[in-house]
This record gives C-alpha cells, structure tokens and sequence, in this order.
C-alpha cells in the first residue's frame, strides 16, 4: 500500500491509485509491504533508491545506518501489535531535506496516528527531516504506553503469584494450574520486553547519527528535540533492564515455589512409605507359620497385632511431626 502527505486525493485516479506526479512532490511516502511497482514508481519519481527487506533486515551498523548523497538511509527493527501477540519487523528510512520515505512490512497504530495528526495541523510544508524527527517521537511515545501496560501486566502476575499461592497452598492441584499459568505469562511478557528492547536499540541508534550527520540540514529547533530524544530513549531504557529485572525475579520464585510444591508431595509420599514399613513388619512377623508361636493360641492375639500396627503408624508420624516435616 502507498500513502503520501500531504494527502492528495485529487490526484487518485478511480481506482484510488496515486497519480506519479503527486510523489515527486509529497513530503512523506508511506510504503507498506509494497510492491515491486510501487517501489518501482517511487524510486523513479524521487530519484532515491528504495532498499528491500533483506536489506533492511541487516543488523550490522553500517548496512543499518548510512549517508549517500545527503540523503540518510535508516533501518531500524518495529515492534507493532498483531492480534494479541506482538511481532517485529523492519522499519526502512530514506530521509533528505525534501522528504521522507518510510518503508514497512506490518501494521503499525503510530503510523495511521502520525498521518492524522499531520493532516489535522496541515503541516503541508514540512521538510524530510521534520517528518523524521516527529515519526521518531511517536515511536517513542508508543514504546513509553507500552512499556507502562507491561510494567501493568507484571504487576498484575506478581499479585497473582505471591497472593494466590497462599489462598492455594492446600490444594496442590489448582496451584499447579495457577503456577503454570504465571509460567507461560512470564514467558509471554519477557518476549514482549525483548522486541521492545530490540526497536529501543534500533531507535537509540538512529537519534545520535542523525545528531552528528545531518546537523548541516537540522535546524536549531530539530536538534533540540533530537537530543530530548535521546534523553528519553536513554530513560525507557533504564525502565525497560528494570522491568525485565522484575521480570527475571517473577521467574525465579515461580520456579521457586514450583520446586517448594514438588518438594511437598515428595515429602508426603516419604512419610506415608515410612510410616507402612512397621505395620509391614509386624504383619510379616505374624503372618509366619512357625508351630510354636505363642500368640496364634491367644485370644486377644489378633486385637494386638492390630494395635501394634496402629500404634508404629502413629509413632512414625509423631517422630516426624517433632522433626518439623509437617
């Protein structure tokens, strides 16, 4: 799909196709998951060269950020929400003083927000690098609103292991499910905070390379918000080694109290093997045929062995009990 500010719709034809001259004078083109004749029609009517997914998706520094021709090429990786779970992907910027041309493989909410807010200011004269630094400040606002909700959700999972444990202490089953729950939350939100890391080094990247090779081109203003950017971007990154550090101490006592639960039923199963091995004895010892056995003749033979074995079972479990087992 491509989109162009400021929007143009006098020079879509009837099939919502933009019309080519419209691109040579746009100040943003927004390419997503474009074709090969949308790519083609943009680099011929602006004269720059539109870089593909594979290279977009190169992680070396210098594939990732360069300058050709005063004009900036960026990639960077996108975090963005796909039904419930987030996916990532790359995010491509080819950014001179005329324009921005930004290319992508995913649904993005910052993007559709971004053109709104453009179109409701009528910001119609913005230069490429105003674009860039407003498309990046929304990026970042996006990753701080993220990175709230998750510090949410792992306060909500950390109320749900250390409160609900107790309530379900004494019925094992049910604090399996929950644990197991919390297990798979944990695992969800540690993917969460690892693609946000990756777009906050991504973006963390492009802000100081920009700073240092386009200030021919930035104007006062720009560059002050550049270095508030990087202030920012510096910050979410302290919140998000927080959040993860949390994360990594929610992890560590789900297994722990995983590990507290299997050690209880091991337990259990100790005391109650134990506890049958007199009855086991004494049943044994009287069950043998011997002719001369003094109590197979007495009357109260039988009550006693009974008792016997009642009476080893309660002195095992009363040892125990004084060793502190349960």
């Amino acid at each position: 799909m491509l989109r162009v500010f400021p929007a143009a719709h006098e020079a879509e034809d009837q099939a919502g196709h933009i019309a080519p001259d419209c691109l040579a004078q746009a100040g943003w083109i927004d390419l997503h998951n474009p074709t090969e004749e949308e790519i083609r029609l943009v680099s011929q009517e602006t004269g720059q060269s539109i870089p593909s997914r594979q290279a977009l998706e190169e992680i070396e520094n210098s594939s990732r950020l360069r300058l050709h021709e005063e004009t900036l090429y960026l990639s960077m990786p996108l975090v963005s929400r796909s039904s419930e779970e987030p996916v990532i992907g790359p995010l491509g910027m080819v950014v001179n003083r005329e324009r921005l041309i930004t290319i992508r493989f995913q649904e993005a909410q910052v993007f559709d927000r971004l053109h709104e807010a453009l179109a409701a200011r009528q910001a119609g004269g913005s230069s490429g690098f105003r674009l860039m630094v407003a498309l990046i400040e929304a990026l970042v606002d996006r990753l701080a609103d993220v990175l709230e909700m998750t510090a949410t959700d792992i306060d909500r999972v950390s109320g749900t292991i250390f409160r609900e444990s107790r309530q379900t202490s004494r019925r094992p089953a049910r604090a399996d499910r929950m644990l197991q729950a919390s297990l798979r939350r944990i695992g969800q939100l540690g993917d969460r905070l690892g693609k946000i890391r990756d777009t906050l080094l991504g973006v963390g990247r492009i802000v100081p390379y920009v700073i240092t090779n386009a200030q021919d081109w930035l104007s006062d203003t720009l560059t002050a918000r550049l270095e508030s950017l990087k202030a920012d971007i510096a910050s979410l990154n302290d919140y998000e080694n927080h959040l993860n550090m949390k994360l990594n101490f929610l992890l560590d006592a789900t297994l722990g109290f995983i590990n507290i639960e299997q050690s209880g039923i091991v337990k259990v199963l100790t005391i109650v093997s134990v506890a049958g091995i007199p009855p086991v004895l004494i049943a044994g010892i009287y069950g043998m045929n011997f002719k001369l056995m003094p109590e197979l003749d007495w009357h109260y033979g039988y009550p006693m062995s009974l008792g016997l074995m009642v009476l080893s079972i309660l002195l095992t479990i009363a040892w125990f009990r004084i060793r502190g087992w349960f």
